[in-house]
């Protein structure tokens, strides 16, 4: 069952700053990496089909790639007019945050609309995806952990 969550604008620098403070927990403890990592998104921004099917073209901010002795993925990704993120099985929780334009998603069937400032959390072991809808791009930050196994 797909379960959403409407939150104010204010959650990306909330989940921002609780992300850093794992990954500076976990750098410390594991990696001897700093305490802080600070990146600016174009330092990590690229034109590329959306994941899990291809479908249209997106642009993707892989934000948490480059950090050393991470715990999660924090990435920013504009769906362009008809592209989507196809559906495929998540082993883990995933968040799908809306900054911008207007969305579906989908879990284990079963669908729903997505605008600014609203967000869906997704449950480990169901089907997702997100399809962007309207004329404007589909601006979304993803969030989920990575397995530690």
């Amino acid at each position: 069952m797909l379960r959403s969550i409407a939150i104010n604008r204010r959650f990306p620098l909330f989940f921002a700053a609780v992300g850093a403070a794992s990954l500076s927990c976990a750098g410390v403890a594991q990696h001897n990496a700093p305490r802080m990592v600070v990146v600016d998104e174009q330092d990590s921004v690229r034109d590329e089909p959306p994941p899990h099917g291809a479908i249209g073209m997106s642009t993707a901010y892989r934000i948490s790639d480059g950090i050393e002795g991470r715990t999660m993925e924090f990435r920013k990704r504009v769906l362009h007019p008809g592209a989507a993120i196809g559906e495929h099985r998540i082993a883990h929780d995933e968040v799908y945050y809306v900054l911008d334009g207007e969305g579906e998603v989908v879990s284990d069937g079963e669908r729903r609309a997505l605008r600014p400032g609203s967000a869906a959390y997704l449950f480990d072991g169901a089907v997702v995806g997100i399809a962007q809808k309207g004329a404007a791009p589909l601006t979304l930050i993803i969030a989920y952990p990575i397995p530690t196994d």
